[in-house]
C-alpha cells in the first residue's frame, strides 16, 4: 500500500498523534470527580489512627446531630445488612499444608482495625465539608494491641498475630522447583553467589486519585457506580457479590482514567460503602479522597525481602538458582497480592537465561500495614531485580565482564519454543541479538574513556546492565469486542479494556484503519461501560495483544459480512467483491458501493459484529537496558547521565506510543532505584511517608534523556498481530540497570563489599555511607 493511502498514513507502524490528547489538553476530559448528579450527597470516611486495635465502641450521636448529616455507617451496620467482605480465592496453602489464612477485608472495620488508615465509619452529608466536620464528632474507643510492620519481626517466634489462623503470620506459601537437584548442583558448584535483597514498598500514586459516585434508581432497582478503574466488569462482579445483587442490577461506568499502574484493578472497600449508601438514602453519593487518604488506604506495591543464590560452574554457567522470599502482603492478603509474589513473579525468575534447576520457597506474610497488590510490573520487577543483581555480583566474583557472564547463560534462538523451569513457554526471542545491539548502542567497550572524563571533574562513574524478559497477559486471553459500522459515516468499536493514559484508543483506531482503510476521524473507540460488554479489563500489559487482536478479528468479520451484503446489493457473487479504503467493488469493473452507504441500507442503519476471540497465550517482550551514572563522592548524589535500551516488543503499532510507554515505565523504575519508599514506624505502625512532602516522587529532571531502539524482527507467535505487551517493560529494566550502575561505580572506587550489599532506595545518604572508609572492602 503506498504511503499516501489512508492505511499508509494512519495504519499500524505510523507515529500517529494520540487521538485522546486534544480533548485532555483542552480540559475536556471527564474524570470521575468531574461528574455531579442532581441531589448528590457526599461521603467521608473516619479512618483508624492505630495500626492494630480492638474497637470497643463507636458513638455517633453527636455527629448525627450536625446539620446536613443524612446518615452514618459503621461496620456493625454493614454486617447487619449482610454486606460481604472482599473475597479471597481459596487456592493457597500454608507451610503445614493447611489452607491459606488471612482476615477478609470488610468494607468498614468490624471489631478490629489492622492498619493505620483503615476505614472505621462513613458519614453521608449534603456537602463534603459537612461530612468531614461530622467525622470530628464521632467518638471511637480503641483498645490498642501489639503491632508488627516488618517482615523479620512478623515472622519471629512469638510475634503478635495479625490473624489467629495465620500462625507465624504466614498467610500462604508456594514452593517451586526441585530442592534435591538444586542441593546437588550447589554441592558441586565451583562458585556460589548469594545476596540478601530488598524490594521496598512503593505507593502507585496515580495522578488522578480514586473516586466513586453511586446512584440508585428505585423504579428499576438498578445501581450505577461510576469510578476510576482498569477493570469495570470485575468491579461490577465484586460489588454484586458484596451487596448480594444480580449482575443485571448493577452497572459500572468508567470515564477518563488518570493513571492506574495496577492500583485501580480491583474494587475497594470504599467503593462498596459508597454504593451501599446510595441505595440506603436513595440519592447519589460521591466520595473523593484526599491524597493522604490515598497514601494510607490504596493498595501498595512490592515489599519483598529475598535471600537469592546462584550456583555456577568454573566458566560462569549457572547450575541452579535458589530463592527464599518473604512478601509483605499487609493486613489483608488479597488473591492478587499473594499470587503476584508467589506465582507470577516466579514465572519470569530465570528470565532470558537457560537455568534448568530451581528451588524457590516463597511466603506471603501478614503485617499491620496497608495491603499490597498490583503495581506496574506486578512481581516481574521484583524477580528480574534479583537475577540481574546476582549476575553482576557473579561477574565481580568471577572477574568477568557483566555482559560476558550473561552471554554464557542466554537461551539461544534455536531453543525456541523454550519451556523455562517454571513450565512457562517462551514462543519467540533472540536475546543474544538484543543484548549485542544494546551494548553497541551504549558503546560499552568505550566506557573507560568516559569514566576517566568523569574523574577529571571529581565524579565516580559506573555502568549498569539489565537484560531480561517479562510475561504479559493477565492470564486471561479471551476478549470480547463489538464493531458497528454506521450509515452515518462512523465506525464505533467497544472494548472492555481501559485507557488510562497509555494511548490505547489511538492504537486500536490504527488497527481499525488497517482493516477498513478509512480516515482516522471516522473511528470512535468506546470503553468503560459494563452494560456494553463484560471482559477482563486492562492489566498485565494485555490490552493491545488481546483486545487489539480481537478488534482486528472483529473488523475483518465486519468487512466479510459487508462483502456478502455488497454482493446482494450489486447483484454479484460475493467471491467477485473486492474491498479497499471504504469501497466494495465488483472486481474488474467500476461498479461498487461505499461502506457507509451499504450500512445505511441495513435495517438498523449499521453493520454490526459482536465478536469474542482468543490469543494462544502470553507474550514475552524482552530488552537490554544500559545506564551510566555519575556519583558525587562528597554527597552521594547520583545522576543518570546515559540511558539506552533495545527492546523486542514484536510488531509495533505506534512507535511514538511505545517509546512513551518505555519512558514512563523507566522513570517509575528509576524512582524505586533512587528514592521511593513507603515507610512505617516499626513500633507504632504510623506512616512516616504519608504525603508528597515526605514520599520521594521522581521528577522530570531525574533523567536527561532516553534512547530506545525498537527491534521488530521477532514477532510474537501467540497472537495474529505479532505484538508483545510493552506497558511495564521499562519499569522492569530500569531498576536493576540503575542499581547495577551505582554498584559498579562503588566497585571502581574500591568499595566492592558495599556494592554487593547496598539496598534500595539509593538515596544520597545511602550512597554516601557506602563510600565511607569503614565500608571499604579489605
Amino acid at each position: 500500500m503506498p504511503d499516501g493511502s489512508t492505511i499508509g498514513r494512519f495504519g499500524s507502524g505510523r507515529e500517529v498523534r494520540r487521538i485522546e490528547d486534544a480533548g485532555l489538553l483542552a480540559g475536556a476530559g471527564r474524570f470521575t470527580d468531574d461528574f455531579t448528579l442532581p441531589g448528590q450527597a457526599h461521603l467521608a470516611f473516619l479512618r483508624s489512627p492505630h495500626a492494630h486495635a480492638s474497637i470497643v465502641s463507636i458513638d455517633t450521636t453527636a455527629a448525627a446531630a450536625i446539620p446536613g448529616v443524612r446518615a452514618i455507617l459503621t461496620g456493625a451496620d454493614l454486617a447487619a445488612a449482610n454486606v460481604q467482605p472482599l473475597p479471597v480465592a481459596p487456592i493457597f496453602t500454608r507451610p503445614d499444608g493447611s489452607p491459606g489464612a488471612t482476615p477478609l477485608r470488610p468494607a468498614l472495620a468490624q471489631g478490629t482495625v489492622r492498619f493505620v488508615g483503615e476505614a472505621v465509619a462513613a458519614v453521608i452529608a449534603e456537602t463534603a465539608e459537612q461530612a468531614k466536620d461530622a467525622l470530628e464528632a464521632i467518638l471511637v474507643d480503641y483498645d490498642e494491641q501489639p503491632v508488627v510492620t516488618e517482615l523479620a519481626e512478623a515472622t519471629a517466634e512469638g510475634a503478635p498475630l495479625v490473624w489467629p489462623a495465620a500462625t507465624g503470620n504466614i498467610a500462604a506459601q508456594m514452593k517451586h522447583g526441585d530442592p534435591a537437584a538444586s542441593d546437588a548442583a550447589f554441592a558441586k558448584a565451583a562458585h556460589i553467589v548469594s545476596l540478601d535483597l530488598v524490594n521496598q514498598r512503593l505507593v502507585p500514586t496515580s495522578m488522578e486519585p480514586r473516586c466513586s459516585l453511586a446512584s440508585y434508581d428505585r423504579d428499576t432497582e438498578r445501581l450505577t457506580l461510576r469510578l476510576s478503574s482498569q477493570m469495570p466488569s470485575g468491579a461490577r462482579d465484586t460489588l454484586c457479590n458484596a451487596l448480594g445483587l444480580p449482575t443485571e442490577k448493577v452497572r459500572v461506568v468508567v470515564g477518563d482514567v488518570g493513571g492506574g499502574f495496577g492500583m485501580k484493578t480491583g474494587l475497594y472497600p470504599e467503593d462498596i460503602v459508597v454504593a451501599y449508601a446510595a441505595r440506603q438514602i436513595g440519592r447519589p453519593v460521591k466520595w473523593t479522597p484526599t491524597r493522604i487518604e490515598e497514601f494510607l488506604s490504596s493498595t501498595h506495591g512490592r515489599d519483598v525481602e529475598s535471600h537469592a543464590e546462584l550456583a555456577l560452574d568454573a566458566d560462569g554457567k549457572v547450575l541452579a538458582y535458589r530463592i527464599r522470599s518473604l512478601a509483605n502482603v499487609g493486613a489483608y492478603g488479597s488473591t492478587v497480592g499473594i499470587i503476584i509474589q508467589l506465582m507470577i513473579g516466579p514465572w519470569v525468575s530465570t528470565s532470558i537465561y537457560d537455568i534448568r534447576t530451581i528451588d524457590f520457597d516463597l511466603r506471603a506474610v501478614l503485617t499491620h500495614t496497608a495491603p499490597t497488590a498490583a503495581y506496574r510490573g506486578a512481581g516481574r520487577p521484583e524477580a528480574i531485580y534479583l537475577i540481574e543483581r546476582l549476575f553482576d555480583a557473579a561477574a565481580r566474583q568471577l572477574d568477568l565482564d557483566p555482559a560476558e557472564i550473561r552471554r554464557r547463560n542466554l537461551i539461544r534462538p534455536d531453543q525456541m519454543p523454550y519451556t523455562n523451569a517454571m513450565g512457562q513457554v517462551y514462543d519467540s526471542g533472540n536475546f543474544g541479538s538484543i543484548l549485542h545491539q544494546a551494548l553497541t548502542l551504549a558503546k560499552w567497550d568505550d566506557f573507560p574513556a568516559r569514566e576517566a572524563a568523569s574523574r577529571t571533574h571529581g565524579k565516580l562513574r559506573g555502568r549498569g546492565l539489565a537484560s531480561f524478559l517479562e510475561w504479559t497477559g493477565g492470564n486471561v486471553f479471551e476478549e470480547r469486542v463489538t464493531v458497528s459500522v454506521s450509515g452515518d459515516g462512523e465506525i464505533e468499536v467497544y472494548a472492555t479494556t481501559m485507557g488510562m493514559g497509555q494511548g490505547i484508543a489511538t492504537s486500536y483506531a490504527q488497527l481499525v484503519v488497517d482493516v477498513f482503510g478509512v480516515e482516522l476521524d471516522r473511528i470512535r473507540i468506546v470503553t468503560g461501560d459494563s452494560d456494553r460488554g463484560s471482559g477482563f479489563g486492562s492489566a498485565g500489559s494485555r490490552s493491545l495483544f488481546t483486545a487489539g487482536s480481537a478488534i482486528h478479528h472483529a473488523s475483518e468479520t465486519a468487512v466479510a459480512n459487508g462483502r456478502d451484503l455488497a454482493a446482494e446489493a450489486l447483484e454479484a457473487s460475493a467471491a467477485d467483491i473486492e474491498y479497499a479504503e471504504g469501497m466494495f467493488r465488483i472486481a474488474g469493473t467500476d461498479r461498487g458501493i461505499g461502506l457507509f452507504e451499504l450500512a445505511a441500507r441495513q435495517p438498523d442503519n449499521r453493520i454490526y459484529v459482536d465478536s469474542t476471540s482468543s490469543v494462544n497465550g502470553p507474550s514475552w517482550p524482552n530488552g537490554a537496558h544500559i545506564t551510566e551514572v555519575e556519583v558525587d563522592p562528597d554527597t552521594g548524589a547520583v545522576e543518570i547521565v546515559s540511558y539506552v535500551s533495545v527492546n523486542d516488543v514484536g510488531r509495533v503499532v505506534n512507535p511514538m506510543i511505545v517509546r512513551g510507554q518505555l519512558d514512563g515505565g523507566a522513570v517509575q523504575g528509576i524512582g524505586q532505584a533512587l528514592g521511593e519508599h513507603m515507610q512505617y514506624d516499626h513500633e507504632s505502625g504510623q506512616v512516616i511517608t504519608a504525603s508528597m512532602m515526605d514520599y520521594f516522587m521522581p521528577r522530570a529532571d531525574i533523567i536527561r534523556d532516553f534512547v530506545h531502539v525498537l527491534d521488530q524482527s521477532v514477532p510474537c507467535l501467540t497472537n495474529p498481530l505479532g505484538v508483545k505487551g510493552v506497558g511495564e517493560l521499562g519499569t522492569i529494566g530500569a531498576t536493576p540497570a540503575v542499581v547495577n550502575a551505582v554498584a559498579d561505580a562503588l566497585t571502581r572506587a574500591g568499595h566492592a563489599n558495599s556494592a554487593t550489599h547496598i539496598q534500595m532506595p539509593l538515596t544520597p545518604a545511602t550512597v554516601w555511607a557506602a563510600l565511607q572508609p569503614s565500608r571499604k572492602a579489605a
